[in-house]
């Protein structure tokens, strides 16, 4: 039995493919496997139509297998919801995970993906006949649990109650839930479950094995953690986290599913055999018992050796994280003497979030520090680790986050400071708009494009920035553009949901038609906003309206959109950089990309990955671009009632505002 022990626990160490370590168990966690599907292939036409089927062939218990195709061009798929989980609920989110689990791991033969509410591993061999009990996932929280020993202990009773409960309960849902006391009077929610084809044995063993890695797992003595494996995963925290479930009358028990004994001594009951069985297994065993004892034993000193550098890996993990966030916390007084008790002086703008002040730390290194209004909706850890997500966010034409100050109601937000102060200053100054020559332009318009594609498609979270301006955009020593205030709106709790929002923040001018009259927002706006500062950069004037004989014009329909349909390009270009021929077609191809950009249908708006190709590609062919939004002829009613709704929603930059899809990356 010892060695039967031994061999799984070994098992389980050889077969760990990967430990993801995270904090946050509502995003999304994957693990790739390393073989790749060639693209078009039977496979991946299989596994688009597998993933495309789930949601809509679950059953109300949140539970759904299925394969598709032959031999190797075989795609199995099992998708599992947390039993709490509404059906409604846990059809959306196995349609999002669907989604996301095939971009996370392009042309991945395997993947495993959970969010806080369901999980999805798909395969091109059967999942179902596999007994493969790897963890896959650590999640925990940064707090610590008071009196630690004897809060582990209460959460070890309670999970072991709830094993046998999940195990033996209804075998379409494999869970239970419950809660119990722990120190200090401090009540410990609790939930497992199993894949619902398991056998109650298997249920009761794979729990059992995850239990296991408890004492390697940073969550212990955390006041909660999860552990998350292929067929079973269990959840614990000091807060309500679950709903209660109705129990249903289960089905009537076949051969396959006894029960499990359920007490002190489950797991000697279910490793048992009855004493024929042992002595025909030993009788087998026994004329090679001495060459699998050395093997045993071999395995063992690996195993240790294994699983001390395990542990070494994850506290260093964790001391890594813990380093990190006491590295970006300030001292409130190290802030106050660097900005001089924030003086006026010091002070280089208002924003819509509070101010901004200039600030030199004691070791020489120049900030700018924000100093925050007090109207976030979130508590001090949720604001620290919200903090700690955009500040790992880090691209050469990002403004970069060095870290943060709480500190009773104050809370202050450190950048990088850029000497140049920001693209407005020089662009729309008669003087210094002449050191921007048209490389130095070209560089600008191509970095902000390069950190907008960033912040789209390539960072951890898929970031909206809403504000895209001259103003928003910063100027390093080397007149490199830096996209500032790109993660704002998640420290603050905005009225809004995915793609629509009843708060209008911007700035008028750069706001697209649909966000700004019906609060609609996407990739697309950003998209608008870029091509109206790309107009602003090539002419060196700002975005304005002005009355055109008995009509209202913009920069956009009057100049850029008029001169380029007349085939006088060339007016509309800054006198200071009309030069050689070469020069101006490239501006005048930047000038038809920005028409691309502020078109009025949103579809037909390029992606910013799209621009950036275009901007670096000067043989790519571009589309004709159609009318842009706001050109309104000689409507000038319209014109009027169009500004009249924008000053309805709160005028010109309340808000300098980013917006995260509720879904990262």
């Amino acid at each position: 039995m010892a060695i039967q022990k031994w061999l799984l626990f070994l098992f389980l160490h050889i077969h760990l493919h990967g430990l993801i370590l995270a904090q946050l168990p509502g995003l999304l966690h994957t693990r790739c496997g390393n073989g790749n599907y060639t693209e078009n292939s039977a496979y991946e036409n299989n596994l688009n139509s597998l993933l495309s089927s789930l949601s809509s062939n679950m059953d109300k218990y949140g539970f759904y297998n299925a394969s598709i195709g032959q031999n190797s061009d075989m795609a199995s798929a099992i998708v599992l919801c947390r039993g709490d989980v509404e059906l409604e609920k846990c059809r959306s989110c196995v349609n999002n995970i669907s989604q996301k689990l095939v971009q996370s791991c392009p042309d991945k033969i395997e993947a495993f993906g959970a969010y806080d509410g369901c999980m999805l591993q798909y395969s091109n061999r059967s999942i179902l006949n596999t007994k493969s009990f790897s963890t896959l996932f650590y999640m925990w929280n940064n707090r610590n649990a008071s009196k630690p020993e004897e809060f582990n202990r209460e959460v070890f009773k309670l999970l072991d109650r709830l094993r046998g409960v999940a195990a033996n309960g209804d075998p379409r849902r494999k869970y239970a839930s419950a809660n119990a006391t722990g120190p200090d009077f401090q009540t410990i929610y609790a939930l497992v479950q199993c894949t619902p084809d398991l056998s109650p044995r298997n249920c009761f063993n794979c729990l059992t094995n995850a239990y296991g890695y408890m004492p390697y797992c940073p969550c212990n003595g955390k006041s909660g953690g999860r552990i998350v494996g292929i067929r079973c995963n269990f959840r614990y925290q000091i807060y309500p986290f679950f709903e209660d479930v109705a129990l249903e009358a289960p089905p009537p028990a076949g051969n396959d599913n006894k029960t499990v004994p359920i007490g002190r001594d489950d797991k000697t009951a279910l490793m048992g055999k009855d004493d024929k069985t042992t002595r025909t297994i030993i009788i087998i065993v026994v004329p090679t018992a001495t060459i699998f004892i050395l093997i045993i034993c071999i395995s063992v000193i690996l195993m240790r050796r294994h699983k001390r550098k395990l542990v070494k890996e994850i506290q260093s993990t964790h001391r890594d994280d813990i380093s990190t966030a006491e590295s970006l916390q300030y001292d409130f007084s190290t802030i106050r003497a660097a900005t001089d008790n924030f003086s006026n002086a010091n002070k280089l703008g208002q924003g819509g979030f509070g101010p901004v002040y200039k600030g030199k730390l004691q070791n020489e290194q120049e900030v700018a520090v924000k100093r925050l209004s007090a109207d976030s909706g979130q508590g001090d850890l949720e604001f620290k680790n919200e903090v700690l997500l955009v500040a790992r966010l880090q691209h050469r034409n990002l403004v970069r986050l060095l870290g943060f100050c709480l500190d009773g109601t104050e809370r202050l937000l450190v950048y990088e400071f850029a000497p140049n102060a920001s693209l407005d200053h020089f662009l729309f100054d008669s003087i210094k708009r002449r050191q921007l020559d048209w490389e130095r332009r070209s560089k600008i318009i191509g970095g902000i494009a390069k950190g907008i594609l960033y912040l789209h498609e390539d960072s951890r979270l898929r970031i909206i920035h809403r504000d895209l301006k001259a103003s928003n955009v910063l100027l390093d020593a080397e007149m490199n553009p830096k996209i500032s205030d790109f993660g704002m709106a998640r420290l603050f709790t905005l009225d809004e949901t995915q793609g629509n929002t009843s708060r209008i923040v911007g700035t008028y001018g750069y706001m697209a038609p649909e966000y700004a009259m019906h609060g609609q927002f996407s990739v697309k706006s950003d998209v608008f906003s870029f091509g109206v500062l790309v107009l602003e950069i090539l002419s060196g004037q700002k975005n304005t309206c002005f009355r055109n004989g008995e009509s209202l014009e913009d920069l956009l329909s009057y100049q850029a959109w008029s001169s380029w349909r007349n085939g006088t390009t060339i007016n509309f270009i800054d006198p200071m950089l009309r030069g050689t021929s070469g020069l101006v077609r490239d501006i005048m191809r930047c000038v038809h990309i920005a028409l691309l950009c502020v078109q009025e249908n949103v579809v037909d708006r390029p992606t910013m990955a799209a621009v950036v190709l275009m901007l670096s590609s000067l043989s790519l062919s571009l589309p004709v671009p159609s009318v842009p939004a706001y050109y309104m002829h000689n409507n000038t009613s319209a014109e009027m009632s169009l500004i009249q709704e924008y000053n309805k929603s709160n005028g010109s930059s309340r808000n300098e505002a980013s917006i995260s899809e509720l879904y990262p990356r």
